[in-house]
C-alpha cells in the first residue's frame, strides 16, 4: 500500500490523512461552532439585533414587514401598506409633528473628539 504523503499520478503530494464521505451527515464542527446545531444559521437582521445594531423596536419592525410580505406575497409592500403594519404594531399619532432635521443621525465620527 502507498504511504499516503508520497506523489499521486497527477503529481500532487497528497496531504489529506483520511478521506471523509460527507454524505454519512457525520458532524466535524468542534466546540463553539456545534452550539447552534446543524443548519442553524441566523438572518442578517437577527444577526444585527443581537449585536445590538438594531433595538428591539426596530427589529420588532422588521419582523412585522417581513411576515406581511410573506402572507400577502409582495416583495416589495407599498408605503399605505407600511403605515397599516405600523398601526398593527399599535403605534398612533399622539405628539405633534417634528421637523425631519431632529431625526438625522450624526455623521461618522463626529462623536470621537
Amino acid at each position: 500500500m502507498a504511504d499516503k504523503s508520497s506523489k499521486s499520478d497527477g503529481g500532487f503530494i497528497e496531504r489529506r490523512k483520511q478521506t471523509v464521505d460527507r454524505r454519512l451527515g457525520l458532524d466535524r464542527r468542534l466546540g463553539l461552532d456545534r452550539r447552534r446545531g446543524p443548519g442553524r444559521r441566523r438572518s442578517d437582521e437577527r444577526k444585527a439585533a443581537e449585536e445590538g445594531q438594531m433595538t428591539d423596536e426596530q427589529f420588532e419592525f422588521l419582523m412585522a414587514i417581513d411576515r406581511y410580505k410573506k402572507a400577502n406575497q409582495r416583495p416589495f409592500p407599498t408605503w399605505t401598506e407600511v403605515l397599516e403594519v405600523i398601526k398593527a404594531l399599535g403605534y398612533r399619532k399622539v405628539a405633534e409633528p417634528q421637523s425631519l432635521k431632529s431625526f438625522k443621525k450624526a455623521p461618522a465620527g463626529a462623536g470621537a473628539s
